[in-house]
């Protein structure tokens, strides 16, 4: 196996989460129960979900900073609709996945076909959903219901519902990575200009690659709510900077082109994971984000080192 397939399949970040995994279960025997261990995956979920979306942009060769708004607005959405059972839990995640593909829609619109720039574009749809997000719910509170907080953050037949809704995000990449679409997604990321000339729809490509980041998003969101048992119109700032380093510490090349889905699930469920291991040492959250800055760009240069390689071997 070449060193860009295995960091694109997402093997050596496996090897890293099980490392830091063993290292965790040393200092912190009780992370081995099937306890902890369903709470570690929930509380990794929602980054998980959103570095997903994020990548489907990446992939393109484009830059989504809307992931905090999304969150925000979805999340305190969910917190205000009062909707109980399980229908009510199916009808709220249905309103969530509206919202987030209308936003996922109009980024895409703005910059696949309106032409802006994908960071001055996502940037504005951030600041106007965090903006409703605070009309909707002015502090943090509201009402999610017991449902979604017992039923989506427990397990069937004795294996937690975050691994299962993960395990489905990584098959579905795995379909999709196979069809037409996912190999343009990636021939867009890789060269858009000669994509176009090969007959591939460029804009549609990109708008549908937003589109699918908001529809993960919304889930972030929705399974946030159901982690915390409220809203908060601040719930997506502190996953603007970390979606991004689990994106990095997963492989997938900002330039577009090349990375996975899966590896980015990898990445975000080590930086959660990360996150437990220096807590349970005794470091200071200060110091927890200095690590983890100094990870990602760790984790851009080892990116950026494979991407040489590859482009070496490739003139040879």
């Amino acid at each position: 196996m070449t060193i860009k397939r295995i960091a694109d399949s997402g093997l050596m970040i496996m090897v890293i989460y099980i490392l830091i995994f063993a290292m965790y279960g040393a200092v912190q025997p009780s992370a081995l129960s099937a306890y902890s261990i369903q709470g570690l995956f929930n509380n990794s979920l929602p980054l998980m979900l959103a570095a997903a979306g994020a990548t489907f942009v990446i992939l393109q060769g484009g830059f989504d900073l809307s992931v905090a708004g999304t969150i925000s607005l979805v999340n305190a959405i969910v917190a205000v609709l009062q909707f109980d059972g399980a229908l009510g839990a199916i009808g709220m995640l249905a309103i969530a996945l509206a919202v987030g593909i209308l936003v996922g829609a109009i980024n895409g619109f703005v910059v696949a076909y309106l032409k802006v720039q994908a960071i001055a574009a996502t940037l504005a749809t951030m600041i106007i959903c965090q903006g409703v997000a605070l009309l909707i719910l002015r502090a943090p509170g509201g009402y999610v219901s017991d449902f979604m907080t017992y039923e989506l953050t427990g397990s069937m037949s004795g294996i937690p519902v975050a691994i299962i809704i993960a395990t489905l995000v990584a098959l579905l990449w795995f379909v999709f990575r196979r069809t037409n679409a996912g190999r343009n997604l990636l021939a867009v990321g890789q060269d858009a200009k000669a994509a176009e000339l090969s007959g591939i729809n460029v804009a549609r490509t990109q708008f549908f690659s937003f589109i699918w980041a908001g529809a993960l998003y919304a889930l972030a969101a929705y399974f946030l709510a159901a982690l915390t048992s409220t809203g908060s119109p601040s719930a997506g700032e502190p996953f603007l900077l970390l979606t991004f380093a689990a994106v990095a510490l997963g492989g997938t090349a900002f330039g577009g082109g090349r990375g996975s889905v899966t590896a980015s699930l990898l990445g975000a469920a080590t930086l959660v994971l990360m996150q437990k291991l220096l807590f349970s040492v005794g470091v200071s959250s200060f110091y927890t984000g200095m690590i983890q800055g100094m990870i990602m760009v760790l984790a851009v240069l080892f990116s950026g080192a494979v991407q040489f390689v590859v482009d070496r071997r490739n003139i040879i």
